[in-house]
């Protein structure tokens, strides 16, 4: 493990973002914890970005850390592409039934609340664990699970690509 704090993880980041040969990306998708830190800061401030797809889960302490970082986004002019519900009900694998174990539609109200869209709601499901652990995205198999996957990604191109920031395209979440 490595342990960060304030201005060496800005430093990193932006060695990150500059020195690295990215080639020609059509999108660059940066996976930063949850909240409003310097991760979030920094990049916000030292990159074009196309905008930030914030992700949650359906309960009401999550969508306290939602409503922050959607208000530390809009303070430094980055478009909020939308929310992902993540965890949005179980899927049991034996019997196909739903169950919303965290809540319902928390992600839906926050997106309606801050006017955004809702990009998509992902399901709990051994099936995305399995395969994120196998090294074979669900995403790249058949299945509810797949598609909503396919549907979140679909739906983010668009928006990026409506949204165009100078430069590349740098999706946070």
């Amino acid at each position: 493990p490595v342990i960060w704090r304030g201005p060496i993880v800005g430093k990193m980041i932006q060695q990150f973002i500059s020195d690295v040969k990215w080639g020609s990306l059509d999108y660059l998708v940066v996976d930063l914890p949850p909240g409003t830190g310097d991760a979030q800061l920094t990049i916000a401030q030292t990159v074009p970005l196309a905008g930030a797809v914030i992700v949650t889960t359906p309960q009401d302490v999550a969508l306290e850390d939602v409503r922050r970082s959607i208000e530390m986004f809009r303070r430094v002019d980055v478009p909020i592409l939308g929310i992902v519900e993540n965890m949005s009900n179980f899927c049991c694998p034996h019997c196909g039934d739903h169950a919303p174990i965290f809540g319902e539609d928390g992600g839906r109200e926050i997106a309606d609340f801050f006017e955004v869209p809702l990009l998509g709601q992902i399901p709990i499901n051994p099936s995305i664990c399995e395969g994120g652990d196998g090294g074979q995205p669900v995403a790249n198999s058949e299945g509810d699970e797949a598609e909503a996957f396919r549907e979140v990604a679909r739906r983010v191109a668009e928006r990026a690509g409506g949204l165009r920031a100078p430069g590349p395209t740098i999706t946070i979440s």
